[in-house]
């Protein structure tokens, strides 16, 4: 299966669905990496392994139209499959999600739908549940629709919430989380072993 992942940041997810190729936990070749930032470790991580790098951003296109007929023209071209945002801070096109239906997926670092939608990302995601004082958290992969954190559930990892936990202290216990689940959800779709069903969807 060829996988496109899309990032905005440094790459910890991608690295670690790189890692789960490599140690073959996964079935599937990264195929294109997409940042919507220049400045993104992912970016350079994928050049190091000879893998496609684009930086595209509606801000280099005269049109919203114009954008997404190139991200859909490279996704055609590196004959993309299933695509994985990791670390991806911008809304995906509604009409690549269509185009794609029910093969894009999202990492979130909480339990969804609760510390979802806009603005609920990295570290206010964290700061949001301390705050909120629950005694549970975790991540989320999901299938990725027209509304933010709101697809289908596909796979939930949970982790206690101690005490003595603060924003960063929990990021860094979330983040070992999702770097276990989000492989194992890719491998599960590169085996078909995921079915769907409307919004209910369940690992075979």
């Amino acid at each position: 299966m060829n996988i496109a992942v899309f990032a905005s940041g440094r790459g910890s997810n991608f690295q670690a669905i790189l890692n789960a190729i490599d140690e073959g936990r996964l079935p599937a070749r990264v195929t294109l990496l997409v940042s919507n930032n220049s400045d993104a470790g992912a970016l350079d991580l994928a050049r190091s392994q000879n893998i496609p790098a684009f930086h595209l951003s509606p801000k280099q296109f005269a049109s919203e139209e114009a954008y997404v007929q190139q991200l859909l023209a490279l996704l055609q071209q590196h004959n993309i499959e299933l695509i994985a945002l990791a670390g991806y801070l911008k809304k995906v096109p509604s009409v690549v999600i269509e185009r794609y239906r029910n093969r894009i997926l999202n990492i979130h670092p909480a339990l969804l739908p609760s510390f979802g939608g806009p603005g609920m990302y990295g570290h206010h995601v964290h700061e949001a549940v301390i705050a909120a004082g629950v005694k549970v958290a975790g991540a989320t992969v999901h299938l990725v629709d027209e509304e933010y954190d709101r697809g289908p559930i596909v796979h939930q990892k949970t982790i206690n919430v101690l005490s003595d936990d603060t924003a960063e202290t929990l990021a860094l216990k979330v983040l070992k989380i999702e770097h276990e689940i989000y492989p194992e959800v890719l491998a599960a779709f590169a085996r078909s072993r995921v079915k769907i069903e409307g919004r209910k969807v369940w690992i075979q």
